[in-house]
This record gives C-alpha cells, sequence and structure tokens, in this order.
C-alpha cells in the first residue's frame, strides 16, 4: 500500500526545471500511506513520485518498476492479487522480471497490451505509468474506487495524487472551494466522482483510465458492471454453491503478503463471511479484531466474539467509551482532505488504530451490502411505492402527523428517526428519494440552510451526476438502479474512502474479497429476489454461508458501525458545536443562512426533533475548513 503524486507538463516542448524539491515535499504529504520509503523519478516533461508501506517483496520491492528497456516507468498504490498468475503467462511470452513484487507486471502489460492492461489485473490500485517513447503518461483507478486519484489541470499541468493534501503542495494549484461539490456534500455526506471540493480539481472516477498526450488529456471507463440477465436463471442451489466458490477464492487470493496479516470482524455477515474463508485457507491461526463501545445500541462485539469462537481465531478486542471516541473529532480535518460526514469514520479510524498494533494488512467485509441487496433503503423503495398509493389526504392528514409527534430517540437507527426519514422523503422521484434516505440535506432543506450568494453562483442540480451514470447502467429494476449508484457512488467515495482514509492514516493497508470483480459480475447476473426476497437483503449470500456461521449471525438485523452523534451533540461535543456554528463565524464564510442553522441546533436540544445527522454534516465541514480554508 503507497500513495503516488506527481505531475506532466501539457507541452513537452518546455521542459521543466529541476521539480525534485516540489516532488519530494508532495511526497511528504502523504508519508503516512508510505511510511517505509521515497520513490521519485523525473525527466525534462514528468515528474513521478510515490511512498511505499512495504507489503509484498519487501527488498526489492521498492519503486519505480520498468519494463525490459526501461522504456515504460510505473508507479503504483495498490495490489494485484493475480500477479503470480500474470507473472507465468508475461514469461511465457518472453518478459523478463527483476523484482518479486507485483507492481512490476504492469509495465509488461503495458507493452503487450498497451491501456487493455486494466482489464488483466484483478486488484486495487491507482497507478501512473509513463510511456517515453510516446511521451505519454496513463493514470488508472480499480474497478471499484478502493484506491483514490485526484487531478486537475494548473498552469500548463497536470498534477495528480493520492490525496488532495499532495496536489495543494505544487505551487500552480489554488485553493478554492467548489461551491457545487460543496452542494453536492451536503446532500450525500460525501464529494461524488468526478467532482473534488476544490475547484478545478476532479476524482478519477472508480474503473477509468486517463491519457495524456500531445497536450490532450482523455479519460475513459474501461469496465461498467452489467444486470442483464441473458435469459439464463440459475437455481438458489446452484447460485449459493458458486458464489460460496468465488468468494472462498477472493479471499484466498488476498491472503498474500510478507507482512502479519488479520481480519477486521464486526460480527456482521459481511465480514463473518470473510473471516470463515480466510480459517480455511490461512496456514496459521487467523487473528480478528473488533472494537466495541459502552453503550448497548452501538455495541456488536458479543456477535464478533460469537463467530471468533465458532471459527477458532485469535480474537482481539477494545472496548471504548463514547467520551473517549469524542475526543477524536477535533482531529477529523486532519484525517480527510475532502469533508465527509460518515459517522462511522471515527469508530473505523479506531479500529484501524487497534489493528496496527498486531498486523500491517487487514481484510475486511465491505461491498456485500451494495452488490447483495443489504441496505434497508433498498426494500424502502417497495415500501414507498405502496406509501405512494395511499390517498394524499390520509398520508399529510393522518400518518406524517402521528409520524412527527413520534418521541425522539437519540438511540442508534431508532425507529421514530427511521419513519420520519422516510415519510420526509417518499415524496420524491427515486434517485432524490433514495439519496435523501442516505443523505442530510434535501433541495428544500438546502434552499433554507444556503445564502443567497451560494445559491446564486451554483445550478442546485444536484443530481446531474447520479443520473449521467444511470444513463449507461442496463439494469431494469429500480432496486438495481440504486445498487448501481450506490456501487458507483456511495460506496466509492463515501465507504471505501472512509477506511482508505482511516486506515492509511495509521500506515494499515485493508483488502476487501467482496470487491473481487467476478463476484460483483456474478451479484448483478442473478434475478434480483435471489438478493432481496420480501424484506430480508443478502438472501443468496446468506444462503452461500449456511453451514459455515451460527444461524444467529445469518438472521441478526442489520446494525451499522455508528456512533452516538445525536447524544454528543448535547453534550460532549456542544461547546464544539456552538463554537463552530456560531453566527459570527457563520456570517464571516457567508456560505450558511445563521437562522436556519441556531434552528436546527434549538430543536436538537431541546428535544423536538433529532437534528443529528444534518448538524454532523456541518460540524464536519467546518472542521476540515478550519484545517484547509480558513485563512
Amino acid at each position: 500500500m503507497c500513495g503516488i503524486t506527481g505531475w506532466i507538463n501539457l507541452d513537452v516542448s518546455k521542459p521543466h526545471s529541476d521539480p525534485t524539491a516540489v516532488l519530494h515535499s508532495m511526497c511528504e504529504t502523504i508519508t503516512h500511506r508510505g511510511p517505509d520509503s521515497e520513490g521519485i523519478w523525473t525527466d525534462e516533461h514528468v515528474a513521478l513520485g510515490m511512498r511505499r508501506l512495504s507489503i509484498i517483496d519487501l527488498k526489492t520491492g521498492d519503486q519505480p518498476v520498468y519494463n525490459n528497456d526501461k522504456s515504460v516507468v510505473v508507479m503504483m498504490n495498490g495490489e494485484l492479487y493475480n500477479y503470480r498468475e500474470v507473472r507465468a503467462d508475461l514469461e511465457k511470452r518472453g518478459h523478463k522480471f527483476v523484482t518479486q513484487t507485483d507492481t512490476e507486471i504492469v509495465p509488461h502489460l503495458y507493452d503487450e497490451y498497451g491501456d487493455d492492461f486494466v482489464d488483466h489485473i484483478n486488484g486495487m490500485f491507482a497507478i501512473a505509468l509513463w510511456d517515453s517513447r510516446r511521451k505519454r503518461l496513463v493514470l488508472a483507478r480499480d474497478r471499484y474506487g478502493e484506491k483514490p486519484l485526484y487531478y486537475g489541470v494548473f498552469g500548463g499541468k497536470l498534477v495528480y495524487g493520492s490525496e488532495l493534501k499532495a496536489l495543494l503542495v505544487h505551487p500552480s494549484v489554488p485553493r478554492e472551494l467548489d461551491l457545487d461539490a460543496f452542494r453536492q456534500y451536503l446532500s450525500y455526506d460525501y464529494v461524488p466522482a468526478p467532482r473534488a471540493i476544490f475547484k478545478g480539481i476532479s476524482k478519477l472516477p472508480a474503473a477509468h483510465i486517463l491519457t495524456v498526450e500531445n497536450g490532450e488529456v482523455k479519460t475513459r471507463r474501461y469496465w461498467n458492471l452489467s444486470f442483464n440477465k441473458n435469459g439464463h436463471v440459475r437455481s438458489i442451489e446452484s447460485a449459493a454453491s458458486e458464489l460460496r466458490d468465488l468468494l472462498s477464492d477472493a479471499v484466498r487470493m488476498r491472503l498474500v503478503a510478507d507482512v502479519p496479516l488479520g481480519v477486521l470482524l464486526s460480527g456482521g455477515v459481511d465480514s463473518s463471511a470473510v473471516t470463515a474463508f480466510a480459517v480455511r485457507h490461512a496456514t496459521e491461526t487467523v487473528k480478528t479484531f473488533s472494537i466495541g463501545f459502552s453503550e448497548d445500541s452501538f455495541d456488536e462485539t458479543r456477535y464478533a466474539r460469537l463467530v471468533a469462537k465458532h471459527l477458532g481465531t485469535d480474537h482481539h478486542e477494545e472496548i471504548l467509551s463514547a467520551a473517549r471516541a469524542a475526543d477524536l473529532v477535533s482531529e477529523i480535518g486532519t484525517w480527510l482532505d475532502e469533508p465527509l460526514s460518515d459517522g462511522s469514520l471515527i469508530p473505523t479510524y479506531l479500529l484501524a488504530r487497534f489493528v496496527r498494533k498486531h498486523v500491517t494488512v487487514a481484510l475486511g467485509g465491505d461491498g456485500g451490502d451494495e452488490l447483495f441487496a443489504g441496505y434497508p433503503m433498498y426494500y424502502g423503495h417497495k415500501v414507498a411505492a405502496a406509501y405512494g398509493a395511499i390517498p394524499q389526504f390520509l398520508r399529510s392528514g393522518l400518518i406524517e402527523p402521528v409520524v412527527k409527534r413520534l418521541p425522539v430517540s437519540t438511540k442508534n437507527l431508532s425507529f421514530d428517526y427511521r419513519a420520519k426519514r422516510f415519510v420526509r422523503s417518499a415524496k420524491y422521484d427515486t434517485i432524490t428519494r433514495h439519496h435523501s434516505w442516505f443523505g442530510s440535506f434535501t433541495l428544500e432543506e438546502q434552499t433554507a440552510l444556503l445564502s443567497d450568494r451560494v445559491k446564486e453562483q451554483t445550478t442546485g442540480d444536484i443530481y446531474a451526476d447520479a443520473l449521467g451514470l444511470l444513463a449507461i447502467c442496463d439494469a431494469t429494476s429500480e432496486i438495481e438502479q440504486m445498487q448501481y449508484l450506490d456501487i458507483n457512488f456511495y460506496m466509492a467515495e463515501d465507504i471505501l474512502s472512509k477506511v482508505d482514509r482511516a486506515s492509511m492514516a495509521v500506515s494499515l493497508e485493508t483488502r476487501a474479497p467482496f470487491l473481487d470483480p467476478r463476484i460483483g459480475e456474478f451479484a448483478a447476473s442473478l434475478p434480483l429476489n435471489y438478493k432481496l426476497r420480501g424484506a430480508k437483503g443478502k438472501f443468496i449470500l446468506k444462503r452461500s454461508l449456511e453451514g459455515l456461521l451460527p444461524g444467529s449471525v445469518l438472521t441478526r438485523s442489520k446494525k451499522g458501525f455508528g456512533i452516538p452523534i445525536a447524544e454528543w451533540l448535547k453534550d460532549r461535543l456542544n461547546p464544539m458545536m456552538h463554537d463552530m456554528l456560531s453566527a459570527e463565524r457563520l456570517n464571516a464564510q457567508g456560505l450558511f443562512r445563521h437562522q436556519y442553522v441556531a434552528t436546527l441546533i434549538d430543536e436538537h436540544e431541546r428535544g423536538v426533533a433529532s437534528h443529528h445527522k444534518q448538524l454532523w454534516t456541518l460540524l464536519v465541514f467546518q472542521l476540515w475548513y478550519d484545517r484547509f480554508l480558513d485563512s
């Protein structure tokens, strides 16, 4: 696991002066991603840099790596799980290798297949490749976006990096808030690709390749998940058996490392499945890790212990008080280079910090919910269709007033919270409804929240990118269409960004077996009712795990990896909230209407409404703003 950064002059007829000092400074900003070594390569046109966290080939695996005549130079952040098979095939074709690292297959694949080299690798990666013969730079990001990659064109240069922080070090790159991206953050809780929070900077979307040649910058999608069933329907038994084999092999491939390795075990279905297959393939006792909170509605450790005992793992656990976790909130701005208001960021960081004391690589269960329809919102769309059939006078005159008067609870995913969010958003079209359930501020709420300046300078067309994605999606059901959006937006730019930033902050590599492309393609090919049956998501996944995991784990309700934000904002974080969201501060920023924010705070503190999600989204933005934009 590493971090990459660098730039290329768009006009290769104008060589740059010695870039080493700037490149070194850019690399230093991402030392946490790779504390073991630094790699730098420059010529008169391009500057390539990286920081390395040594995982495979500890002795000779430093970067850059080259093809046989050294005309192709590669820096990579990530792991390629099928590198041994690919290397063996390339050797048969006459390619010679000088290291044992997985990265070295990339320049040889490029020699063999050109830009289609990405089709031959199974892994997580952000790659920078320089073809000195054609004076051509290639950037590529993995199929699901496990590894981040930012870029922007400034001062005649395309500057890129694994984190925004690296780009901002380059003297050509300014810091200016992108107000349209800012509005997307308020809606989604994150900034979906291709936008980034700074004007002029973009995220290379997952499954995309970018080329710079003859001064021209081009991007293209090289892989897309298809939901076409091709008229073939497997039996439940056949599908469950095939899925079990795919998961088993995906976990096996991700156990390769020359450093200590473990599994992040929450006790949920997905992480428990990864643990079960890791135990099957490991040559020694598998180490598992979990953290919990003293607050019962946020704690899952009893399920993790149950699975660990069932599978015979060497289990490690840490129980934290919410107060201790709350103390970390002020540090959020140092972990993130874009605002991200997913509340599970803090427990994810705490887990990563705990795990890093024992191992350098950890497998996790990310991806199962998106691929196998595990989120309650998918079933919620079915309920919304039935709800919409109820006469309007009954909805607005009876149901909604009753739901609005439900007593406010601060427990994790309480009934009143879910019911109020459902009726708030059920009236919208599918895309708006879906992201209103997931996110913080609806379009109407943004109208009340934002200053006139922000509204005048933005389009307000927050879901245009989502509509663009659906235009290339072949799913016919609205639930599978929302899965597709979640895979490209929520999973890539929230879940995977959260895990990447939290783990890389402590130099821990995480791997996600569910994101093996074979599993995604298999899941998309199945009928929807194999994934979502009635109100129960992940139906086929749970069927495939019968006999491997305890029945109580397979039948338990989804809980999530949360923290008691609603309660924190009333006590431990209350002074911080009032400071960061004060009228004086908001007026100086010119982004928010302080009266509306004051109303949210007042209603939340009095317990007449739970606005913790909206207030947390604003608080995280303010912490990020103080770190990156407050002069």
